[in-house]
Parts: C-alpha cells; sequence; structure tokens
C-alpha cells in the first residue's frame, strides 16, 4: 500500500478529508521519531509499541571482493505487535 493509498482509505473509515488525515498521519509519525530519538517508547495499546535498539559498531564483509567493511554504531527503530495484532494475523494458532 502506498502512502496515497493509505491516506486515502484511512480518510473514507474515518469521514475526513484527505489533507486533514494526510496532516494527523503526518503528525503522528513526526511523534513517534522525536519520542524515539529521546530514547523513549511509543506504545499503543492494542496495536503495538515502537521503541529504538542500538547496534554497536563492527566488521563485516563486502560480498562481492570478500573485503573487510567497517560498519559503524547506529540506532534503529523497532516496532513489536501486540497479542490482539499477531492474533488477527494468525487466527488458528493456539495461545
Amino acid at each position: 500500500m502506498t502512502k496515497a493509498e493509505l491516506i486515502e482509505a484511512v480518510s473514507k473509515k474515518a469521514g475526513t478529508t484527505k489533507a486533514d488525515t494526510e496532516k494527523v498521519l503526518g503528525a503522528f509519525f513526526d511523534q513517534v521519531v522525536a519520542v524515539a530519538k529521546k530514547g523513549d517508547k511509543v506504545a499503543w495499546p492494542g496495536f503495538g509499541s515502537f521503541s529504538t535498539s542500538k547496534s554497536a559498531a563492527r566488521t563485516g564483509r563486502n560480498p562481492q571482493t570478500g573485503a573487510a567493511v567497517k560498519i559503524p554504531a547506529s540506532t534503529r527503530m523497532k516496532f513489536t505487535a501486540s497479542s490482539t495484532v499477531k492474533s488477527a494475523l494468525n487466527p488458528k494458532r493456539k495461545k
């Protein structure tokens, strides 16, 4: 689903204009990023949580040449789905 398709679907479901929907979704994602930059977690009960994890600097290999490559340390965004979402995605799975 593209950004435009998502905005259209959400605006129809919520009964709002596409412009208002885009503003709200944009503000939501901006806020998630701002909170994650501070190292905090954003949780939405029944959906999941966004958090960050740090990866240390390491040495990797270029698959074509086999040469060693330095990979710098970085911070990654992580999403963990709630049990409600997991159950919806896997209805036949036993708990």
